[in-house]
């Protein structure tokens, strides 16, 4: 009898492994990098140095000259800003998770496969063999639209489009989001555990019964847990739209940094690391007490 010659699975994460590697090498070579690349100049180096000293001592007071009189003490208007970015980053979250959830909903195979209760009718056949495939195939393209574009080009678009607007803030970060989120929340329904579908099938529920009961509860748990984890994300990408006027962290970080006021920068850096420490604190939370 010969040899079984099928390549086992250690083999096959070798090769990818070894396909990634030389993937790397091949990018590196087309984008001419070099370590050298890495080593800064005589007044890079002095400006690096000035950067990562302002990390020992942050501001407590502004570092400019003339402060308009009543302008609030920097530690509090670090605060407020990192007030502003969670409040964007919590509308764009929960705005995304609803629009995510809708489109999981239409892009979920397990939704439209199987023989539900209720498509024995006419109507029933000929929305699953005619519309159903169109609803499917149009959802999982939005959701392929949604996704391809970083919120960042959505906020310059919104910016072009629309003026300076907190809802154009706001949406240009629930875009993606919400593609992101149907993407993710579909996969997680299609590989969540059946039998409880099966069963209310079985009983004659209804393809929203059956989808609603016996399917998103067995989701919900990881649908939970992804859904904190990219409100942490959210954060993130609140404080990045600072960059573009908005009031959040960013708008600081890129102001004082104009400046070359090192001290203030870590002062707001400091302030997005304290609300993501405390944000990750409490969606860890969270996650033990309704998720784990």
């Amino acid at each position: 009898m010969g040899r079984d010659r099928r390549p086992t699975r250690a083999s096959r994460r070798g090769f990818v492994l070894l396909a990634i590697f030389v993937a790397g090498i091949w990018s590196a070579f087309q984008l001419d990098l070099t370590p050298g690349g890495l080593v800064p100049g005589a007044g890079g180096l002095d400006l690096v140095g000035r950067f990562l000293g302002g990390a020992v001592r942050p501001a407590l007071s502004y570092e400019g000259e003339s402060v308009p009189e009543g302008t609030i003490a920097l530690p509090l208007k670090a605060l407020q800003a990192a007030h502003t970015t969670l409040v964007f980053a919590a509308a764009a979250t929960s705005l995304s998770v609803l629009a995510g959830l809708l489109l999981a909903f239409l892009a979920s195979t397990a939704w439209w496969t199987g023989d539900p209760a209720g498509a024995s009718s006419r109507a029933g056949r000929f929305f699953r063999r005619s519309l159903a495939p169109l609803l499917y195939g149009g959802a999982r393209l939005l959701i392929a639209l949604l996704r391809s574009v970083h919120e960042l080009l959505w906020a310059v678009l919104f910016l072009a489009g629309f003026g300076f607007s907190h809802l154009g803030a706001l949406l240009a970060i629930a875009i993606p989001y919400a593609g992101t989120f149907a993407k993710v929340f579909s996969e997680m329904i299609d590989e969540a555990p059946r039998d409880s579908a099966d069963a209310l099938r079985g009983l004659g529920a209804s393809p929203i019964q059956v989808f609603v009961f016996g399917l998103l509860p067995r989701a919900a748990p990881d649908m939970g847990a992804y859904a904190l984890y990219r409100f942490e994300c959210a954060l993130r990408s609140s404080a990045i739209m600072g960059f573009f006027g908005f009031p959040t962290l960013g708008y600081y970080i890129a102001a004082s940094s104009e400046n070359f006021h090192y001290r203030e920068v870590w002062t707001y850096l400091y302030a997005l690391f304290l609300l993501v420490v405390l944000v990750d604190w409490w969606s860890g939370a969270l996650r033990r007490r309704f998720v784990a």
